[in-house]
């Protein structure tokens, strides 16, 4: 039997240092340095959502903007702005955007869409024009055959009221009246009297004389009739006067505009045959109108008495209707628009109206203080935004999405106030053709896809950034031709081919996996910069690979001010950890800990007591509520690996508590589930665990061991703390099988593991760890239902089925203890029938 039992002892499996091994061995031709390596101008490694990308730009149907998601850090935006400005695309037919005035209804400016460079080129056309009028048409106001016209008019005017004043004074001479002039309050009015003795008297006069008998009544009553008459002819006169008034002020205004239409329209006529677009051709015709019939506007536009020239209050005002704004001009754009908004508020992105104070006090806005924003500045190209910077601010969701979905803008001022909003103009929308291009996190997509109903119609395309890239020759290659292209862009010292191969491996390592690249360039760029510095420092011509540990370990170093903490609290036996020896139920499990953006392991102590009792596993966290979910379910998962292993012929009659010693601040994950389920086997069969060996790796119910995350830094941080003690060249660590693909340790680690003072086990089942652990065969269960005679599987199903009975006996007598009980206490039938 014992020779049996030897055959049967699971040989085990220790990982080697040519297992552990990663550095790149990649060295391409006859390359020496960078300096025989060209820059990459490519994107590397992103082929997927370069696909997606391509189909986005070239869909030209509503609905195709663009949504990309990717890990922070992985140099998204940067990518993304390399990748629109390489890929290929057509011409791009870019316009210019003029606001002008709707001289209809001025609340209501009008938008002008130009080719690329007209609407400078307008602008000018228009200022000239303005500039050329508001100087020729005083001159031509002043002039000589303007004034001799002028005066004609106005003479036969005067001539034609001289006759007519005339005819009826010579009347009034026949009927001996004559006409006085008054004082009536402020002013004079004119009165017809009679002449008496050639002396002007009033009627009232003539009556009081009347009266007093001085005055024939006959004769007072012939004057009043001829007074009457008198008078409703005066009221014509009077009529007849104005009207010629009127036809004078007529004549002149026609005069006037005979004079200024000719100036006018010959230059309006050559703005229409430059710009023969229908909806400027009826501006111009408004324009002409404006400045025709208003000639007011050039007497206000004239130096006044001791000036110069007229201040710029007076000199803008009158002609200021007439201005173009030009809010995007596109004249010395080449290429495509790309716009990155990294401030995407309400005026950065969609434009705004300025309020300013007028002369008199008063808050106003027009045409002229119109600005445009980022997504009018795209137009024709591309807008990039940060989704999560776009979705924090106020405002701005709901209005992108309409300008998405009708394919035009309105500019309006954002008024969160509505108690202090200043102008209601409403400006015409602009007609714009913008791809948008988001960048955010996955959760941030998933949300919008699942609440929005409208984000799945405008953000058709998902481009997802991956986070890593097959490990391969050619993408080697592509890393050192990156490596090359931050050291022409930065001015760095050249890396031999030692360096470079260290950057592909710290690549490889960031990638956290053996077989996978990093694509978080923005960190391997970093390490490039770190690297030459490092080699400056050493005052040596090319970057090496020393220089690059070296960047990489002081990386580290900067950010492990906790890490070199908690290590001092293992020296110093504050948190206890041990290293070497053995105990029952006790494990060493491994835990990793995130500080911003430092990441390393460390030990933590597992302890298990069973007894017996019906309680199960009792999760001490979980009882304290210190135990994350995650965790919880690694709990009950082990619990079922021990029904299935244990229970199929008798109950679980034990009681088993499990606690990470000296943890106070929450656990979670079930990477910890298998040592727990080691501490179990350990507790219940009394075999001690090697307390020189540490453990990571999740379980699930059949009993077979699970990948974890994290495995380099819990490895690295269990023998840092065993490097502080004193390695003994029996110290280790398990881990799940399949994390070996992962590991890519420090040099130190590696180092140790070469030289036999370190060891590593990868496992593949309960059975395989235990035996490792306790140095006694796990075992298995044989066909007959029992397991491994002598294993510790077999001490741990002997001792749960001792448990079992005990339990049993211990209830079957304590009920019969209790059934006795009951039967003394209860009267007799004498005392009841008393």
């Amino acid at each position: 039997m014992p020779a049996k039992r030897k055959s049967e002892f699971p040989k085990i499996k220790e990982l080697s240092y040519k297992d552990l091994d990663y550095q790149v061995q990649y060295k391409p031709g006859k390359i020496a340095s960078s300096d025989d390596i060209n820059p990459c101008c490519e994107i590397i490694g992103q082929d997927r959502a370069i696909n997606a990308i391509k189909m986005g730009l070239n869909v030209k149907s509503r609905g195709y903007n663009i949504f990309v998601t990717g890990f922070t850090g992985s140099g998204r935006t940067t990518t993304i702005k390399h990748l629109l400005q390489q890929l290929e695309h057509q011409t791009p037919s870019l316009n210019d955007v003029c606001y002008v005035n709707n001289f209809r209804n001025q609340d209501s400016p009008r938008v002008l869409i130009f080719k690329a460079g007209e609407g400078k080129r307008f602008k000018k056309d228009m200022t000239y024009l303005i500039d050329s009028i508001r100087k020729a048409v005083p001159k031509a106001l002043m002039s000589e055959d303007y004034k001799d016209r002028q005066n004609r008019i106005v003479r036969e005017f005067e001539n034609r009221q001289k006759k007519l004043i005339n005819e009826f004074e010579d009347k009034l001479n026949e009927a001996g009246f004559v006409m006085v002039q008054l004082q009536s309050g402020m002013g004079i009015r004119n009165e017809i009297q009679p002449l008496i003795d050639n002396e002007p008297n009033s009627l009232e006069k003539l009556e009081r004389l009347s009266k007093e008998g001085k005055f024939a009544l006959a004769q007072l009553d012939e004057l009043r009739r001829k007074w009457d008459s008198l008078r409703r002819e005066f009221d014509v006169v009077t009529i007849e006067s104005k009207k010629l008034g009127t036809k004078l002020e007529d004549a002149l205004e026609k005069l006037r505009i005979s004079i200024v239409a000719p100036l006018v329209k010959d230059k309006i006529d050559l703005l229409k045959k430059r710009y023969p677009s229908e909806k400027v051709i009826m501006y111009l015709e408004e324009v002409e109108a404006a400045l025709v019939e208003d000639l007011d506007r050039y007497l206000e536009a004239q130096p006044r008495r001791g000036e110069e020239e007229p201040p710029p209050y007076r000199k803008r005002e009158p002609f200021e209707e007439f201005s173009v704004n030009l809010i995007l001009d596109n004249s010395e754009t080449e290429g495509v628009p790309i716009i990155i908004e990294k401030s995407p508020s309400y005026k950065n992105l969609f434009g705004s109206l300025e309020r300013v104070v007028d002369r008199f006090g008063y808050w106003r806005t027009d045409f002229t203080r119109i600005y445009s924003g980022s997504l009018l500045k795209a137009d024709g190209g591309f807008l990039v935004v940060n989704a999560y910077d776009l979705l924090s601010e106020p405002g701005i969701w709901w209005p992108l999405k309409r300008a998405l979905r009708n394919e035009e803008m309105e500019i309006a001022g954002y008024d969160p106030y509505f108690m202090m909003a200043g102008s209601g103009i409403k400006p015409e929308p602009i007609p714009v053709d913008v791809k948008v291009v988001l960048i955010g996190e996955a959760h941030v997509y998933n949300l919008l896809w699942h609440l929005d109903e409208d984000f799945k119609k405008i953000f058709k395309i998902k481009a997802e950034f991956d986070s890593v890239m097959p490990l391969n020759d050619d993408n080697i290659s592509e890393y050192f031709s990156f490596v090359r292209r931050i050291i022409d862009s930065d001015k760095l010292p050249p890396f031999d081919i030692s360096g470079l191969q260290a950057v592909a491996e710290y690549g490889r390592k960031l990638s956290g996996k053996r077989n996978k690249l990093s694509v978080r360039f923005v960190q391997v760029a970093d390490i490039v910069r770190e690297s030459a510095y490092c080699a400056l420092e050493r005052k040596v011509k090319k970057v090496t690979r020393t220089d690059v540990h070296t960047a990489v370990t002081r990386k580290r170093r900067r950010a492990n001010l906790v890490e070199d903490k908690l290590q001092e609290m293992f020296d110093e036996g504050v948190l206890m950890v041990s290293t070497s020896g053995s105990a029952v139920g006790q494990v060493n499990g491994l835990a990793v800990y995130s500080i911003g953006e430092h990441t390393f392991g460390r030990p933590s102590r597992i302890t298990v007591s069973t007894s017996l009792g019906k309680a199960g596993i009792i999760n001490i966290e979980r009882e304290a509520d210190l135990s994350g979910p995650i965790h919880d379910k690694g709990v009950l998962v082990l619990t079922g690996y021990l029904r299935q292993m244990f229970a199929q012929d008798k109950p679980l009659m034990m009681s088993a508590s499990i606690t990470f010693e000296q943890s106070y601040s929450g656990v979670d994950g079930d990477s910890a589930s298998s040592t727990e389920v080691y501490g179990i086997l350990s507790s219940l069969s009394g075999i001690p665990i090697k307390q020189n060996l540490a453990v990571t790796g999740s379980v699930n119910q059949k009993g077979e061991i699970q990948p974890i995350g994290g495995v380099n830094e819990k490895v690295e941080g269990f023998f840092d703390v065993c490097k502080s003690r004193g390695l003994t060249g029996d110290q280790g660590a398990l881990i799940p099988h399949q994390n070996v693909q992962d590991l890519m340790l420090r040099p130190d680690v590696m180092e140790a593991v070469k030289k036999g003072k370190f060891h590593l086990y990868p496992v593949r089942t309960v059975e395989e760890g235990i035996t490792i652990l306790t140095g006694v065969n796990g075992g298995k269960r044989l066909p007959s239902g029992s397991f491994t005679p002598g294993s510790v599987l077999a001490q741990v199903d002997e001792k749960l089925r001792e448990m079992a009975l005990t339990l049993e006996s211990f209830g079957r007598q304590d009920n019969n203890e209790s059934n006795q009980r009951r039967k003394n206490k209860r009267p007799s039938k004498k005392k009841d029938r008393a």
